[in-house]
């Protein structure tokens, strides 16, 4: 009897040992879960590699577009707070003071409730031309087969938005375009006065003078700032997980509660977002290096 209580002690320990070896096997067994939108067909047989990629896909499919519309928005705030406008400057002067002191998940509630609570419903959706609808169901515009029409609970057809996405895209544009402002309005600043003169002395327009003058010279200056707003943009954009829009971080936390694979996700996490920084910051000291060459 003692003998074969000592056989079971050592299997019984074994096993305790492979259940908490981290293994990356799991990745090619089915997720048994489904994602609610994204550019790759999920079913529930789909393995976990396959739905841990199309999260990777959903942060940059909102990571990407925010990162162009907040640059657009920062600059011209930048410049707006840089004007000789009175009324333009504090408003923008307001946008930054208000935007870069609340922090990005309270924001990110609000714009998602705002959506949620105050759009009407689907049958009832805000529309352009009957083209593009903006309703609870998110916004739904014409694709390249297909026009949206109302629905009794949704919007169908065309190319829909989700609100979860609305709501992670306009946050993180609204958050960072505050940042970049500032970024701009120093780099605009660093440029020494009489270099504006010049150009004007040369019969340039004040706004040939900031676009051919003044913006290639703020740029070596700006390029720095702005590749560390781009990173915390990238990295910001796993907040999507608080409104239920499936990025990494969302998917990664449903796999972990599927699979029991914590420290596997949690190292593919890291991994991941280690070498999406990586490759953004390389992009930026390329772009830095050609425009201190005048490449640009």
């Amino acid at each position: 009897m003692d003998a074969r209580r000592a056989d079971v002690r050592p299997a019984a320990a074994l096993k305790r040992v492979e259940a908490h070896r981290v293994n990356f096997e799991f990745l090619n067994d089915p997720a048994g879960f489904g994602l609610s939108e994204g550019w790759l067909h999920i079913a529930f047989d789909s393995p976990y590699w396959h739905i841990l990629l199309a999260g990777l896909l959903n942060t940059l499919k909102v990571g990407l577009p925010a990162l162009l519309l907040s640059t657009l928005l920062g600059l011209v705030i930048g410049l707006g707070q840089l004007g000789s406008h009175p009324v333009l400057k504090g408003l923008c002067r307001g946008y930054v003071n208000l935007f870069r002191n609340i922090p990005l998940l309270l924001q990110l509630l609000a714009i998602y409730f705002a959506i949620t609570q105050f759009l009407p419903i689907a049958s009832a959706a805000w529309s352009i031309q009957d083209l593009v609808f903006l309703s609870k169901s998110g916004l739904a515009m014409p694709s390249f087969s297909e026009v949206p029409a109302r629905g009794r609970f949704s919007i169908e057809g065309g190319w829909v938005l989700s609100p979860e996405y609305l709501a992670v895209l306009l946050a993180l544009v609204v958050y960072t375009a505050a940042f970049i402002a500032e970024v701009v309005r120093a780099g605009v600043q660093a440029v020494k006065p009489g270099m504006r003169q010049g150009a004007l002395a040369l019969g340039l327009n004040p706004a040939q003078t900031t676009r051919y003058v003044v913006m290639p010279l703020a740029l070596r200056v700006m390029v720095p700032s702005l590749s560390n707003q781009y990173l915390n943009l990238l990295k910001n954009a796993s907040l999507g997980v608080a409104v239920g829009y499936p990025e990494l971080v969302s998917v990664a936390n449903t796999a972990i509660n599927q699979s029991g694979k914590a420290v596997e996700c949690v190292l593919i996490i890291l991994v991941t977002y280690a070498l999406l920084s990586a490759v953004a910051a390389g992009l930026m000291n390329v772009l830095n290096t050609r425009v201190n060459r005048g490449a640009l």
